[in-house]
């Protein structure tokens, strides 16, 4: 299992590293005025569609239905199942393109209400240049949950890399030719549809869908695909819950002026540690956690559940005190420069800030949710993303005309932690969700090294930081870069004398 989760976390690092260097083009080139903010809503909106049927999250329901028709019927059935999910499913987002098309204006007006007229032209705009994006991200998504299924992790977890590597090309081609904010942010937008069509040519051209993982491709609209649906949409809307909550954020903040892009780039960075750590759990839990219950294994239930969550804490817990120490700097080397000054840098550091006490809960939600997937039970974890956003809402209204960004941040951070708190709840009581022994003695030393390694980085940081302030950009990377490595490295002496890993046994665990 943790070869499958390093795996998908190596493709998910690199693509959310390529995703920094993006944001980073983005900020410079936009700056934190209303054309950013326009683009940013209009990209998020887009994203939210991305990450619902990408990057794993079809895998709730396409994973479990894709591993009993081969175990059932065979591997051509379970093949026309993936080729009737990916027809079906790329008619119905084309003809959600086409609605949103058309009620863009009233879509966007939704998402940020404090936008003026002008502001709000620009997200509209932006907005229906990304649409085609839908038309292909049915198809990846499928061909990437078929592979998850059949544990080929490679290609599902290196392809989104193209989608960043295209935006990159454009951004720098944009900031050569000096073109203006407002036509750069439009090409731009443009862009995100050609990205979405050469990712799924990679993904077409592997050879092991034309030998017939998702064939033939169909458009059905009967019972068991009803069934699917009803089962996948719930299952979507989870696996997007964290960017439901910025979205959510984004129409409390979009009143005041700079907040959407200070939240947007604050929260790109959470993405990364959920990215990593939650998104390759998600991926890799599903399908063995789903022949865990098919085979009736309580034992390789337990076991998996239990190393899921010590692998989940064990790397969320120190990325979270690592963003919330160093978030000025990090800030600072990412994102100012050029158009993005040091008062946009130093707000969306106190977001990092925030935003990263919510962290554990996301990455939580993401590997508890894997427990109900696999027993076919969607419905609870909807609960659970709807109780946060909910949750999110109510505390942003109260809290937002006093703090502005900061109050959206925290009632982000608390609307996870209701999430999680749902699902621990329900887990508990429905299936008897629980942790073995290993997991009972490990998760406390866990937290502990993590605790240790967090003060031990903010010494470092104190000292440093003075000198970084005034620093030129290549000693703040030189710095920046010292300090992750002081994290990393005292937390790897601290689990190995705490006892909860043997480095020796843990790289021989990872051989094939």
């Amino acid at each position: 299992m943790i070869r499958h989760v390093l795996t998908v976390s190596s493709g998910t690092l690199s693509s959310r590293m390529l995703g920094f260097v993006r944001d980073a083009l983005v900020a410079a080139l936009l700056g934190a005025g209303p054309v950013a903010d326009a683009f940013l809503v209009a990209f998020q909106f887009i994203n939210v569609a991305r990450r619902s049927l990408a990057e794993g999250a079809l895998n709730a329901a396409l994973v479990p239905g894709y591993l009993r028709k081969r175990d059932a019927e065979g591997a051509v059935a379970a093949a026309a199942f993936a080729g009737r999910v990916m027809g079906t499913t790329s008619l119905i987002l084309i003809a959600i393109a086409i609605a949103l098309a058309i009620f863009m204006p009233l879509v966007m007006a939704a998402l940020a209400p404090g936008f003026v007229s002008t502001t709000l032209d620009y997200a509209v705009t932006d907005a229906r240049l990304m649409l085609p994006y839908f038309a292909f991200v049915g198809p990846v998504a499928v061909m990437m949950g078929v592979l998850n299924a059949e544990h080929r992790y490679i290609m599902s977890a290196f392809s989104p890399l193209l989608f960043n590597v295209v935006l990159i090309i454009t951004l720098v081609t944009l900031m050569l030719t000096r073109r203006d904010a407002t036509d750069a942010a439009r090409i731009l937008a443009a862009i995100v549809g050609v990205a979405g069509l050469l990712q799924t040519l990679i993904l077409i051209q592997r050879r092991p869908h034309r030998g017939g993982l998702a064939q033939p491709i169909r458009i059905v609209l009967d019972a068991e695909m009803g069934g699917f649906l009803r089962k996948a949409i719930p299952g979507m809307m989870v696996s997007s819950g964290p960017q439901f909550l910025i979205v959510a954020g984004a129409i409390l903040a979009s009143s005041s002026p700079a907040s959407v892009t200070w939240l947007y780039f604050a929260n790109r960075l959470i993405e990364l540690p959920l990215g990593v750590v939650g998104v390759a759990m998600g991926t890799v839990l599903i399908p063995s956690l789903t022949r865990a219950v098919h085979d009736g294994d309580r034992s390789s239930l337990v076991k998996t559940e239990s190393r899921g969550v010590e692998f989940a804490v064990g790397l969320v817990l120190p990325a979270t005190l690592g963003l919330v120490v160093l978030a000025p700097m990090i800030v600072r080397v990412l994102f100012e420069h050029g158009a993005f000054t040091a008062l946009d840098a130093r707000a969306t550091a106190t977001a990092l800030m925030i935003l990263a006490l919510g962290l554990p809960a996301h990455v939580l939600v993401k590997t508890l949710s894997p427990a109900f997937f696999a027993r076919d039970d969607t419905g609870t974890p909807l609960v659970a993303t709807l109780c946060g956003l909910a949750a999110t809402v109510i505390v942003g209204f109260a809290v937002t005309p006093q703090f502005g960004a900061n109050g959206v941040a925290a009632s982000i951070a608390f609307g996870a932690w209701c999430c999680a708190g749902v699902l621990l709840r329900r887990g508990a009581t429905a299936f008897g969700l629980q942790l073995d022994g290993e997991a009972r003695r490990r998760l406390p030393r866990i937290v502990l090294a993590a605790l240790a390694m967090g003060a031990i980085l903010w010494l470092a940081a104190h000292f440093v930081e003075p000198a970084a302030a005034s620093a030129h950009f290549t000693a703040q990377l030189t710095i920046l870069g010292g300090l992750v490595a002081v994290g990393v490295a005292s937390y790897g002496l601290l689990l190995d004398l705490f006892g909860i890993v043997s480095w020796s046994e843990a790289i021989n665990d990872l051989r094939p």
